[in-house]
């Protein structure tokens, strides 16, 4: 994804882009529709090369008329072509005009009946951006058989047919796509919710559009990128010290979980701390460093003995191993009435749940789980839109909100909102959420504010888990694994 736009829009925002085209910039639709054959026959070139035959599944609005295009193109490149249609509604002028033009070639089209058979490279034209129904007839039938047809990688045009663009939502059924080939603007739909799931490989190609055109429209998100948002990750000066890198606080490490905040402890140093203390039980705290002496760790059984420990600090990191007993809710306490930047995560945000207040220096971390104690609603809701959800944390509790997830998105209470699109299965494991908080309060203790630290933090989160399933696979990845990777990716910007 490093070669895709940042910017990501609504599928109401790229219908207007496209009309804009059409009625300002004489780019007629049929122009655009032929852009777009173009574009998915080079894709099918460069990802399939020994690819000879193509099947092609096209529906009857203008994703179908690209797909007559690819069909047509394909012909001339001498490519051996079947193609389907499915449904039977009123097409545009310009999908009849592509659909002719294919006929014209002597090419028959057939109606879909419930089988597909087999071919190279499989291409869906089915549905488009402006689904917005459950599936449902022949198209919920022609999905089914694409997904069935597990030998042919499939090259879907604009979306996976069947997923909501806005969403990210499968509308009942959608295609498993090898690749989703996004023309004019990139849908936020491809990179949330189940859109993953999806999606495949994203590729975009803007139909040559003018650029100036992307201006009359703000994105209603932005992804993060470490060449965007790192600036503050530039090099030290030389004569840089401890001093000058602030001083990372951990408030965590109840009973039975130290582990928790020795992880965050240490994502914190990676990242370029130049102190990192923890505040954990006393009988923690003449082992938790250990194996990483450079971690200053303190036993706190009294409360009021994290007064001169906060005094020191320049950001917090609250909540990894907290629990949920007294101890812990006074140490939340101590931490709300420093008034210090942190990151709020784990048993501090279900503390946070019971009490809801608003604060405008901290990062809240919550996993959808959590997001729904928040909230007051379900997680299948906070998935369901999660746009929404991450806008509506904000709004209640202030600060920045960072909703973890597939698709982990960035609130601050102004437009747009930041999305990653880094970070993979792998990080479903215990501990991985501890480092992310540690990462946020070492940018936040290094003087970075708050959304810069959370759009850079979770960025090397996500590259960090990448460059480990690279390295070792996802399946039983660690969080601990992520630490080795976090120092070099700090050091990215050099």
């Amino acid at each position: 994804m490093l070669n895709l736009p940042h910017d990501l829009y609504t599928a109401k925002q790229t219908r207007e882009l496209d009309l804009i085209v059409t009625e300002q910039h004489n780019v007629s639709t049929a122009k655009l529709m032929a852009r777009a054959g173009s574009a998915a026959l080079s894709s099918i070139k460069n990802h399939w090369p020994q690819a000879e035959r193509l099947l092609i599944i096209s529906g009857t609005g203008n994703n179908g008329g690209d797909g007559f295009e690819v069909a047509r193109q394909a012909i001339e490149a001498n490519y051996r072509v079947i193609i389907f249609q499915v449904g039977d509604d009123e097409m545009s002028a310009e999908t009849i005009a592509a659909r002719d033009a294919l006929l014209a070639t002597g090419t028959q089209i057939q109606q879909f009946e419930g089988t597909l058979p087999s071919t190279d490279v499989m291409v869906d034209a089915l549905l488009g951006t402006g689904l917005n129904r459950t599936i449902d007839g022949d198209y919920k039938l022609a999905i089914e058989a694409i997904n069935k047809n597990t030998r042919a990688p499939v090259l879907s045009l604009d979306v996976p047919s069947g997923l909501h663009a806005d969403t990210g939502s499968a509308m009942g059924s959608a295609v498993k796509a090898t690749i989703c080939l996004s023309f004019i603007g990139l849908n936020k739909g491809l990179f949330i919710g189940e859109g993953p799931n999806y999606s495949g490989s994203v590729c975009f190609d803007s139909l040559q559009i003018p650029s100036a055109l992307y201006k009359q429209f703000p994105p209603v998100a932005r992804r993060v990128s470490l060449e965007n948002d790192g600036a503050l990750l530039a090099p030290r000066e030389r004569t840089g010290h401890k001093g000058l890198y602030g001083h990372l606080l951990i408030i965590g490490g109840d009973h039975g979980m130290p582990g928790a905040a020795r992880v965050a402890a240490e994502a914190g140093a990676r990242v370029g701390s130049g102190l990192v203390s923890i505040a954990t039980r006393e009988v923690h705290s003449p082992i938790l460093n250990q194996a990483r002496p450079e971690l200053m760790c303190y036993g706190v059984e009294d409360t009021n003995d994290v007064a001169p420990l906060i005094e020191r600090a320049n950001s917090l990191t609250v909540g990894p191993g907290l629990g949920q007993c007294k101890w812990g809710e006074e140490l939340f306490h101590k931490a709300i009435e420093s008034n210090l930047p942190m990151v709020v995560d784990a048993d501090a945000l279900n503390m946070l749940s019971k009490n809801p207040r608003q604060y405008d220096n901290w990062v809240l971390t919550p996993h959808p789980g959590e997001a729904a104690r928040l909230l007051n609603c379900s997680s299948a809701e906070i998935q369901a839109d999660r746009f929404k959800a991450v806008q509506e944390l904000q709004k209640r509790y202030g600060g920045v909100a960072v909703l973890k997830g597939s698709g982990t998105l960035i609130y601050n209470g102004t437009a747009p909102t930041r999305l990653s699109t880094w970070g993979n299965p792998g990080m479903g494991s215990g501990g991985m959420g501890d480092v992310l908080a540690g990462i946020i309060g070492g940018l936040l203790a290094q003087g970075f504010p708050l959304m810069d630290a959370a759009c850079v933090g979770v960025t090397l989160h996500g590259m960090a888990a990448d460059k480990a399933a690279e390295q070792d696979g996802e399946r039983g990845m660690l969080a601990m694994d992520l630490i080795p990777h976090l120092r070099h990716l700090s050091n990215l910007i050099y």
